[in-house]
């Protein structure tokens, strides 16, 4: 209705402007075509007045001057002075009705056109100086107006008519059409209140009416989708997390219950000691990883960016994992001859980087297996490859490993310790240092995970490693 009302205001202005100038315009054409027929009989005038001899009379000339045009037409509206001021001619009709349109004596340098009622009766009136026979006429000349104005009544009357009416059918049609347009919003908004927290599967409904509109439902459906994709996660991710921190509180609770039940001995309580601070710092890497992705998703994980020479990171990661490979009888080797591959990155997380990758393969690989790190070029790009010789990863799961909490063997991951969080760390890693992360893996015959991430130049004074 507001949008109507407001078509109308406007469509009502700009009415009463055009029909202000319709009738103006007309108004100067039907005045211009009377002022035409006053300007030629002026022009018969001032050739009668050429036509007289010089040397004659102003008696001669008024006689003249009344015996043309006293019975003629043209002087039913006359008036004439000499260059003296004499009246040489004056028609009844202004003999009856002595008002001039400005005094015979009123200098003129054009002609002066006036309209004038007289009796009910519109005129036009042109007053104007003639300079003839070296003598100068002042000429009044006069004619009817009631055909203009009363063609300037009809348009006014017809303009006033038919504008209400107008403005009718358009307040009609400007509701339809405001009701048809807005209609998909009414639609959309009915749409709209369907959808809650109980229900992100609904959708708004889907126009087909081919203008900004569609545009508008189909990118709010497209939001929708993203919304319910993210809520989703955080649903799952919330009920693994529960499920995750859960087991390790059963489980040290039910030490600590085994323990208090009766009596033991110094090497029974140290024993239960020794699982319950195992489940703990289990508790708290979940714990620590689960407050990382939280920053991450929240934007609040900040990174130090700065050059970092990945040949020199690598090579301080590694010292540990070869104890590590000593103890679980696996094969460690590396391939980092590659020198000043200058990365703008967190040296930090690059460091966790390698770790979660290098903790996966010794995880998942057993003895005697092996298990190989290597760092190379490839283009404007440093590519770091992380290959093991362990069960592998079937094709129809490679796709899901970066998905939290998601492991291929979930008993044995639990064992080992795994929550399914660092693998989605890394990838997050990656992302942030502009980078990409793959993975090459058959059932029981290794995998390969690769790391590109794009080089920078190498700066003139490298900072050192810390």
């Amino acid at each position: 209705m507001r949008l109507t009302l407001w078509y109308l205001l406007f469509f009502a202005v700009a009415q009463v402007l055009f029909g202000i100038g319709m009738w103006l315009i007309l108004r100067d054409s039907v005045y211009d075509l009377v002022d035409d027929g006053l300007e030629q009989q002026i022009d018969d005038l001032k050739n009668f007045l050429q036509s007289q001899p010089t040397d004659r009379s102003l008696a001669k000339l008024k006689e003249e001057v009344n015996e043309a045009y006293a019975m003629e037409h043209p002087g039913d509206y006359l008036e004439i002075y000499a260059d003296n001021g004499e009246l040489l001619y004056r028609s009844p009709f202004l003999q009856a009705h002595q008002s001039a349109v400005l005094s015979p004596e009123q200098v003129m340098t054009r002609p002066v056109v006036k309209s004038r009622k007289i009796n009910g009766r519109h005129f036009r009136f042109i007053l104007q100086k003639l300079n003839v026979n070296s003598h100068v006429y002042t000429v009044e000349m006069g004619a009817l107006a009631e055909d203009a104005v009363e063609t300037l009544h009809l348009f006014r009357s017809y303009l006033l008519m038919f504008a209400p009416l107008l403005l009718l059918v358009a307040a009609a049609g400007g509701y339809w059409l405001s009701r048809r347009a807005l209609s998909p919003v009414d639609a959309l908004v009915r749409s709209a209140r369907e959808v809650s927290g109980t229900k992100l599967h609904s959708r708004l409904q889907k126009l087909e009416t081919g203008d900004e509109l569609q545009r508008l439902s189909d990118t709010l459906n497209q939001m929708l989708d993203r919304i319910e994709s993210a809520f989703l996660r955080i649903t799952e991710f919330t009920a693994d997390a529960s499920h995750e921190l859960r087991s390790p509180v059963s489980l040290i609770r039910t030490e600590a219950e085994l323990a208090l039940r009766r009596s033991r001995g110094e090497a029974e309580y140290k024993e239960s000691l020794r699982h319950i601070l195992l489940e703990a710092e289990r508790t708290t890497d979940l714990l620590e990883q689960l407050l990382a992705l939280a920053r991450a998703d929240s934007g609040r994980e900040t990174l130090r960016l700065q050059p970092v020479d990945l040949g020199q990171t690598l090579r301080s990661v590694v010292d540990g994992w070869h104890q590590v490979a000593t103890i679980r009888s696996l094969e460690f080797s590396t391939n980092l001859n590659v020198s000043e591959l200058f990365v703008l990155g967190d040296e930090t997380l690059l460091r966790r980087l390698v770790d979660i990758l290098l903790d996966n393969a010794f995880k998942y690989t057993s003895a005697p297996g092996s298990v190989c790190l290597s760092l190379a070029l490839k283009g404007e790009s440093s590519v770091i490859t992380v290959q093991d010789s362990g069960v592998g990863i079937a094709e129809e799961e490679q796709s899901k490993i970066f998905e939290r909490f998601y492991r291929i063997d979930k008993a044995r991951s639990r064992v080992q310790g795994g929550a399914g969080l660092g693998l989605a760390i890394a990838q997050w890693i990656v992302t942030q240092h502009g980078g990409s992360i793959a993975v090459e893996s058959r059932s029981s015959d290794g995998a390969t995970f690769r790391v590109v991430l794009p080089l920078i130049v190498a700066p003139v004074n490298p900072l050192p490693v810390s």
